[in-house]
């Protein structure tokens, strides 16, 4: 069980996770009752529920807690926001050695199919079944910075304006944080003035292509990369199908695959630096 739960929630993972997640409340201090299951071995088990695809019931028991107890800390720590605190920290870390490139950044949206609850609607893409849209926007490398979660009835260009708000200020290797890209890459979604207007307004030079005079070929050259990261966010098994009636708890699972995408390369950077050092 415990090397199970290492290689899920490796110590680097673990570590960085302490830096977020809220302090732990005694709720008995005069002692007594049953010890509390470990947060470490809860992470692990809801970063398996989020990998595998399985539901809360039919988690292993080789985690040690049992699924009502993870299922109530994935809660708790969901209302807290510990999963985007946690994926902003982990950005932090590639931010500091300059491994976050924001000359080109690109945006996309993805839908999954989903049953009830808020943030739900019909997708005109697939025969009118409810479904959610996850909104996303990557770096250069296609390493996700902001992301979001609406009706799958939503348009695409709507959700440009509050993905570039929603980049958290991040670390850079000189000088203050940044949360905007140099320029944007986009589809054909998002081909309007306004929008152009608005990034312009920002600073942020834009590559948007436009319906019925260009053709989206060559602007898939730089945008393949955000393809590409919704392809690791189906590595997820969980957003498969959005099967969450609150809409949080399905955001949650999206901010656990962006964090997991980002940490794997924060890891391969770290390993990159340590076979380079004399």
């Amino acid at each position: 069980m415990t090397d199970l739960v290492e290689r899920l929630v490796a110590d680097e993972l673990w570590v960085l996770f302490r830096r977020v997640v809220p302090p732990t409340e005694v709720k008995r201090p005069q002692g007594g009752g049953r010890r509390r299951a470990g947060d470490r071995e809860a992470l692990a088990a809801i970063v398996f529920v989020a990998t595998s695809g399985c539901t809360w019931r039919q988690l292993p028991p080789v985690f040690g807690p049992c699924w009502q107890t993870v299922y109530r800390r994935f809660a708790q720590w969901s209302r807290d926001r510990v999963w985007g605190r946690l994926h902003r920290v982990i950005l932090d870390e590639l931010g500091a050695p300059g491994d976050l490139d924001w000359s080109r950044c690109a945006i996309d949206s993805v839908s999954v199919r989903a049953a009830k609850g808020p943030l739900t609607g019909p997708n005109p893409t697939d025969r009118g079944k409810m479904g959610s849209k996850i909104h996303l926007l990557t770096d250069r490398n296609g390493l996700p910075l902001s992301l979001g979660v609406s009706g799958a009835n939503m348009h695409d260009s709507k959700g440009l304006e509050p993905l570039v708000r929603g980049i958290p200020p991040i670390r850079s290797r000189r000088g203050p944080r940044r949360r905007k890209p140099a320029k944007l890459h986009a589809d054909k979604g998002y081909d309007y003035d306004h929008l152009r207007r608005w990034l312009r307004q920002r600073g942020i030079r834009h590559r948007i292509a436009r319906r019925g005079i260009e053709s989206s070929h060559r602007l898939g050259r730089h945008r393949w990369v955000v393809e590409r990261t919704v392809t690791w966010l189906a590595g997820c098994r969980r957003l498969h199908r959005r099967y969450e009636r609150k809409a949080e708890h399905f955001l949650a699972f999206v901010g656990i695959a962006a964090a997991l995408i980002v940490n794997r390369r924060l890891n391969t950077a770290r390993m990159d630096r340590t076979d380079g050092a004399p």
